[in-house]
């Protein structure tokens, strides 16, 4: 996938920030939802998803799975 949404990046203060795609998934584990979420490193974007109302998510940074985590795990 190329485009916008793959390269989708922010500055803040002339530095890019990893955009990071947060996937909040059903019981059965569809999509259900998704967002983007700007972090300085892996463990601030999944502090931030965790945050979120989805307690079973999948957080990508481009093709790289950072984080899955499900009901149990929280």
């Amino acid at each position: 996938m190329q485009g916008a949404a793959r390269d989708r990046q922010s500055t803040n203060g002339g530095v890019a920030l990893p955009a990071y795609r947060l996937y909040r998934l059903d019981g059965a584990g569809k999509i259900t939802n998704a967002e983007w979420i700007e972090a300085d490193a892996d463990e601030d974007a999944v502090r931030q998803a965790h945050v979120t109302d989805g307690a079973r998510f999948e957080l990508w940074e481009r093709d790289r799975l950072v984080a899955q985590v499900s009901n149990a795990s929280r």
